[in-house]
Formats: structure tokens, sequence, C-alpha cells
């Protein structure tokens, strides 16, 4: 297993195979996606891992399910084998977070309430005071951002569900360094104070 971009953002890099139905990969009809699928899985996983690292091993969604759910939600995207890289990471971001929003969901409504789900952003977001927050209360706020400017939510969605760096999300969204830099200390000063007035 290669650690790369794994390691230099201080994820917990875990190991695992990736689904080997090919019917089920996302791109399937072509061996660009495949391809991407493969190189890509193991920073999945890693980004998967660090999300979910302080959840209780009985839990219910672990990151390699949390992975392989993404999998199946994108594999009719063709456009993942002919876009390449950059279209794969801001779908995959997006899956990623639809994915852990809609199981705690399922899980509030089954426990009617409780203990909200919670995930782990990296400490050097600065997102909020503290890197684990409630994975509803963090959609909503990035719901109220994507309504005032949805390409700051984007790099916001980039950067905490990928774990993409400011420069990786600046070439995604084929936009200036300097342009995701102040979009970026924009969106951590509105969402620390959204998170706050929601707690």
């Amino acid at each position: 297993m290669t650690q790369g971009k794994g390691d230099e953002r201080g994820l917990p890099v875990v190991s695992s195979d990736p689904p080997d139905q090919s019917e089920n990969q996302p791109g399937s009809g072509n061996r660009p996606g495949r391809d991407l699928f493969e190189l890509a899985y193991d920073e999945l996983r890693a980004m998967a891992a660090g999300l979910m690292q302080n959840e209780s091993s009985d839990h219910t969604l672990q990151p390699t399910a949390l992975v392989h759910e993404v999998y199946l939600r994108l594999r009719s995207v063709d456009a993942i084998g002919t876009e390449g890289k950059s279209y794969f990471f801001v779908a995959a971001a997006s899956a990623m977070r639809r994915v852990l929003v809609d199981h705690a969901r399922r899980r509030s409504a089954q426990k009617r309430g409780g203990n909200p789900q919670r995930i782990t952003l990296r400490e050097d977001l600065g997102l909020v005071g503290k890197n684990e927050v409630d994975v509803l209360s963090f959609d909503r706020v990035i719901v109220r951002l994507e309504e005032i400017d949805p390409r700051m939510a984007k790099i916001v969605e980039l950067r905490a569900f990928a774990g993409l760096t400011t420069t990786e999300v600046a070439e995604t969204l084929e936009l200036s360094e300097r342009t995701v830099h102040a979009q970026w200390a924009a969106a951590k000063q509105w969402i620390r104070a959204e998170m706050s007035a929601d707690t």
C-alpha cells in the first residue's frame, strides 16, 4: 500500500483491498474509471478512517463500509472515467458527505434522538473549536453556506470530506491558490460562528 497523501495530511492510513466486483464500481464501463478508483481507494479509505477514528469498534458504519457505499453511489457516474481525477474528487467528497449524513439520520430515527453521530475533522483545518462535530449539525451549516456561496461550500466539502489541500482544491476547481486561500479563510470564520450559534 502506498502512503502518499494520507501521511502528508496526518491521516491514519489503513490498507484494505478495493471491491473486486467490477459491476459495483463507478465508471465500470470504461477502463479509465476503474483505474482511477483503484489508485484512489487507499486514499479514500484513509480519509474515511480519519473521519471515523473516534467511533466505537462496534459502530454500524465502519471506514471500509463507508468507502464501499461511496463506490456504490458513484457507480453510474460515467463522467468519472472521462473527466479525470479532479471530477472524481468532487463527486467522491459529495458522496462521502451524503453517506455520512444519511447514516446519521437513520441512526437518529432508530434511537429517537440519543447521542448524535460525530465525525472527526483534522485539527489543522481549524473549522471548529473542537475537531469532533455532529454530522447533521455540520451538514446543516454547509447547506446554509451552499445557499450563500456554492463555490465556498464546495471548497469546504473538498477539504473536510476528501482531505484535499488548498493547492489540490485550486487545481480541482481550476481556481488560483490565492482565491482558494481567501475563500477558505472566510469559510472557516463563517462556519465557526454558525456552529457556535447552533450549540
